[in-house]
C-alpha cells in the first residue's frame, strides 16, 4: 500500500535536532502561533523559503490554487515580520503558473509576492531570477506538442525586509574573475574614458583586485562539467544529481523524496550573503530541508518547519547525526534548542558538508 503524501492537520511537535538546528513537525501557521514558535520571535536573521508554488494544477506537495493561494501567502506576512530582527531579511522563491487549458501565463506568482510585500509593509531589496536550463519542457501541451511556447525554466526570488538596509555583504558571495578581468589586472591596461551609455570609466577604476567579482542577480542551475555556455556574469550553481545522500537515505528507509527540491547552493548563496556565523535561519516550508542542510554546513543555526511526516523523516538523511527527543525540550530566548531530558542519537547521512 502506497504511503500517503499529503499531510493531515497535525499537532506541532519537535521532530529532531542536530548540532546547530531544530526540525519542527507541523504546519507553519500552527507552529509559529504556538509556544514552539515563541522563542524565535524577533530573533531570526533570515527567513529563506520556497512555499508550494501557485500552480493551477494540483500537485502532491499540497499546493493551493488561484486566489486562495494569494490569500494564503499574504496571511504569513505579519507572522514572518514578527520573526525577523529589525535588520533581518526574508527571501522567498515562487515559481510560475499557467492558466488552465490556455497557452497563457498566470500572474499568480507576482500577485502573491506583491500581496505579501504590501501586507507586511516590506521593502523589496532586490529581485533575483533562478534559471534552470535543465528543467523539463513545460507546459508540455504548448511547448512539446503544439510548439507554440518556449519552456518555462525560471522562478522568482524576492529579497524583502522591513529595513531599507538589512544586514548584507556581497563580499561573502564574490565569484571568480573572468579570464579577461584577470588579464586586465595583470596588464593594468584597459580602455578608459566615456562610453555610449554616458558612463565615464576612470583610468584606474578597475585596477583594484577585490579577490572576485560581484555576482549577478540571475542565478543559473547548470552542470559545470558540460555547460560551457553559461554567461560569465551569472552565478553558476552545481547541478543536483540523482545519487545524493538524501535520496539514498530515502530509498533505504522507504521514504518518498520531496518532488520539488531546490539546489543546495541556491540556499547557500543567500545564507552567505545575508547572514554570518551563528546567525539564525528559518525555513517555514522546509520540504526536504535543503535550507537546514545549507545552514548547518555554513555554521549557521537553523529551524525548519514541515507538516509532512515522510518529508521530515527523509530530511534526516541530510545530516551525519540527528538527535531524537524522548521527552520535552526547552528553547532559549536566543532561539537555541536545549533538550531537558535524555535523548536518542541516530547516525544518518555521511556529512553535513558533502555534495547534495
Amino acid at each position: 500500500m502506497k504511503k500517503k503524501i499529503e499531510p493531515d492537520r497535525v499537532k506541532p511537535s519537535k521532530a529532531f535536532r542536530t548540532k546547530l538546528g531544530l526540525s519542527l513537525h507541523g504546519f507553519a501557521e500552527d507552529v509559529l502561533s504556538s509556544k514552539l514558535g515563541d522563542p524565535f520571535q524577533g530573533n531570526v536573521d533570515l527567513v529563506f523559503t520556497s512555499p508550494p508554488f501557485p500552480l493551477n494544477t494540483k500537485k502532491k506537495y499540497d499546493n493551493l490554487q488561484g486566489d486562495a493561494y494569494v490569500a494564503w501567502l499574504k496571511s504569513f506576512a505579519q507572522t514572518f515580520k514578527k520573526l525577523i530582527k529589525p535588520t533581518g531579511s526574508i527571501v522567498m522563491e515562487v515559481g510560475n503558473s499557467w492558466e488552465p487549458g490556455k497557452p497563457v501565463m498566470s500572474t499568480l506568482a507576482l500577485e502573491s509576492l506583491l500581496a505579501f510585500l504590501k501586507e507586511g509593509g516590506f521593502h523589496l531589496c532586490q529581485q533575483f531570477i533562478w534559471h534552470n536550463p535543465a528543467k523539463l519542457p513545460s507546459p508540455a501541451q504548448w511547448v512539446t506538442i503544439e510548439r507554440i511556447r518556449i519552456k518555462d525554466s525560471y522562478t522568482h526570488l524576492w529579497w524583502m525586509s522591513p529595513n531599507e538596509r538589512p544586514k548584507a555583504d556581497n563580499r561573502r558571495v564574490l565569484v571568480e574573475y573572468s579570464a579577461a578581468m584577470n588579464r586586465l589586472l595583470e596588464t593594468k591596461t584597459y580602455n578608459s574614458g566615456h562610453r555610449p551609455s554616458q558612463h565615464k570609466i576612470g583610468a584606474s577604476s578597475f585596477l583594484t583586485n577585490n579577490n572576485g567579482a560581484i555576482p549577478s542577480s540571475v542565478l543559473v542551475e547548470a552542470d559545470t562539467e558540460h555547460d560551457n555556455n553559461a554567461p560569465s556574469n551569472v552565478i553558476t550553481l552545481a547541478n543536483t544529481h540523482a545519487s545524493t545522500d538524501y535520496q539514498n537515505y530515502c530509498r533505504e528507509h522507504g521514504h518518498e523524496p520531496h518532488p520539488a527540491r531546490m539546489p543546495i547552493r541556491l540556499a547557500e548563496f543567500f545564507i552567505k550573503f545575508l547572514t554570518e556565523t551563528n546567525d539564525l535561519v528559518v525555513d517555514p516550508f522546509a520540504g526536504s530541508n535543503t535550507t537546514g542542510a545549507a545552514a548547518e554546513s555554513l555554521s549557521r543555526r537553523w529551524v525548519s518547519i514541515e507538516p509532512n511526516q515522510l518529508y521530515v523523516e527523509g530530511s534526516k538523511g541530510r545530516f551525519p547525526k540527528v538527535v531524537l527527543p524522548k521527552a520535552s525540550t526547552e528553547t532559549t530566548a536566543s532561539g537555541n534548542a536545549r533538550l531537558s531530558k535524555p535523548v536518542k542519537s541516530v547516525k544518518c547521512g555521511k556529512s553535513s558538508k558533502r555534495k547534495h
